[in-house]
């Protein structure tokens, strides 16, 4: 029997119904609580240029507070500027916004926040213009949020930031002619958990115009198939390159297959290189190099490179290193270019105020480990370590003014040349120092060392 209560009840329960499909459903304007776009002429798969509604609906749901949720569908813009405050998102993979040409794609300068989430950015190769440095090109953005995007196909960098703090997560990047993402003069930024890969010239790029504190860290990233077209020797090529920028954290990332090296940090005072793996490094794997001051590079796996890991450029002031707990394997001889110093083939190279401690370094064929290059050695230890299948075990420099260094208690397994000798740059000089001959050399110190 329909009572009264129970029909008041049934009412009430199909408007609880009703209003909660509301709130889950999609609609071609967009979804609950973000602007209704159908006033600005916005259409998913609109034929023809919409830079100038998108521009006017991305302002006014700025001014209004409100976020704007772009439907699946293609859209094609170019020379759209960010407006401060902008919450822009789309359905992820399907709500593509394409270059249509004409120089920059999508800019911000000098805003407080600005969030993109779910969306593609398809650059298609089309020029950016002189003056554009990335296809999404932004500069000087207090806290930047770029999170589950697909940034692909630019001419330049994928993505440009400057001066930006926040951070940049979850992203696909890829296909850029120059770098995935250039982060230059970054404020505490988070680079975390973004694929980059088949970019031009670089991977994650963290630099500064001049040497200071920048903060970053980057983790948990896969970056591979990173080229060289503008060849060098080491500026283009790289997986994560941080240069002048300090306080740098670099941690968990899966890096493979790129023309030069892994990661590579240049004059980067206080920089922490742990548990990352480095597969197929074209030069160098893991690099510490020139005008640095405090590097910890720890935890890492190394398997296919021209050299393991390097900790030099004393000569320039780089300087103060731990280097421990490395697996560093398969190296081989042949670089990307002629060198003109100790070559390739050697798993770990240090300089000075550094202990290298708890390695394992299998199949050098030049040297395990490879301590000081001419005068420029002070204070290295080396300890603990197990070198195997090399073509020697340890060269150390014997050039007069070499500061000191401690050889002790490592291991060296199947080493075809022998176990410690000393070089005066690239000639041999002396006979194996463990045999005999060590006590020669004032500034040089082995103790149980053993060879097998």
């Amino acid at each position: 029997m329909l009572t009264r209560r129970l029909l008041l009840s049934s009412i009430a329960s199909l408007a609880c119904l009703e209003a909660i499909a509301a709130a889950l459903k999609p609609a071609q304007t967009g979804l609950r609580g973000t602007i209704d776009i159908s006033g600005y002429g916005v259409r998913p798969g609109k034929t023809g240029d919409q830079s100038k509604a998108l521009d006017r609906l991305f302002k006014e749901a700025a001014e209004k507070g409100l976020p704007v949720f772009l439907p699946a569908g293609d859209y094609h813009l170019s020379g759209v500027s960010l407006p401060d405050n902008l919450w822009l998102s789309g359905v992820p993979g399907q709500t593509r916004l394409i270059h249509a040409g004409g120089g920059s794609f999508i800019s911000g300068e000098a805003l407080t926040r600005i969030t993109l989430s779910d969306l593609a950015f398809d650059g298609g190769g089309k020029s950016l213009g002189d003056d554009v440095q990335g296809l999404l090109n932004l500069r000087g953005v207090t806290d930047l949020k770029i999170e589950n995007c697909t940034i692909t196909g630019s001419a330049r960098h994928g993505i440009n930031a400057e001066r930006c703090g926040g951070r940049i997560t979850g992203n696909s990047i890829s296909q850029a002619a120059f770098s995935g993402l250039y982060a230059v003069e970054s404020e505490r930024l988070a680079i975390t958990a973004n694929t980059v890969s088949d970019c031009g010239n670089g991977g994650i790029l963290v630099h500064r115009w001049e040497l200071g504190e920048d903060n970053t860290i980057v983790s948990g990233n896969r970056v591979f198939k990173i080229g060289a077209k503008d060849g060098g020797t080491g500026e283009n090529g790289n997986g994560i390159s941080v240069f002048r920028a300090g306080n740098v954290m670099i941690m968990d990332n899966h890096i493979s297959d790129c023309a030069f090296s892994a990661i590579r940090a240049n004059a980067a005072t206080n920089v922490q290189i742990s548990n990352n793996k480095c597969l197929r490094s074209g030069e160098t794997a893991i690099y510490s190099e020139f005008g640095f001051q405090g590097a910890i590079v720890s935890g890492n796996l190394v398997d296919g490179a021209a050299n393991g890991i390097l900790i030099v450029n004393f000569d320039e002031g780089g300087r103060l290193a731990t280097v421990s707990d490395n697996i560093i394997r398969n190296l081989h001889p042949d670089g990307p270019y002629i060198h003109d110093g100790a070559g390739f083939g050697f798993g770990i190279a240090a300089e000075a105020d550094t202990v290298i401690s708890g390695n394992v370094i299998e199949n050098a064929p030049k040297w395990g480990l490879m301590l000081g290059w001419g005068p420029y050695m002070r204070g290295i230890v080396a300890t603990g370590n197990l070198v195997r299948d090399a073509g020697g075990g340890c060269a150390v420099t014997v050039v007069e003014g070499a500061g000191t260094a401690l050889i002790a208690n490592n291991l060296f397994l199947d080493v075809k040349d022998g176990a410690v000798f000393g070089y005066r740059w690239n000639e041999k000089s002396t006979g194996d120092l463990l045999v005999g001959g060590s006590e020669a050399f004032a500034h040089l110190t082995l103790t149980g060392n053993r060879m097998a």
